[in-house]
């Protein structure tokens, strides 16, 4: 399976804004929720430039173990990501991506203000 629409949609998130897992894959309509998602970000390909540490737990909880756990910590602080333990304070870094508006409303919408 290939994940490049994931890494796509993961590329858009902002620097100091963090997903869930669940969001990510209900935005995308992954077959299996979060665990699809997690299982994507597992496999980010490195350099790539994917910010796969900006894809957090429910709860702004950080889910990943060891020594990545510690990086994906860091890095979202360097990003001025606060955190109180391991969790995110999703009130003021959750992303809410826009709704995609379909091309045929939006043409429209051109005709209409002309």
């Amino acid at each position: 399976m290939s994940w490049d629409a994931v890494y796509r949609f993961v590329q858009r998130i902002p620097r100091g804004k963090v997903l869930t897992y669940g969001a990510l894959a209900r935005t995308l309509r992954l077959p299996g929720g979060a665990r699809t998602a997690g299982r994507a970000m597992a496999a980010t390909p490195s350099g790539k430039g994917i910010p796969w540490h900006r894809v957090i737990g429910d709860h702004g909880k950080i889910l990943i173990r060891g020594p990545y756990a510690l990086l994906q910590k860091k890095l979202l602080e360097s990003e001025g990501v606060k955190f109180t333990e391991f969790r995110v304070d999703l009130r003021r870094h959750l992303w809410q991506p826009r709704k995609a508006t379909p091309l045929k409303d939006k043409t429209a919408r051109q005709r209409v203000r002309k």
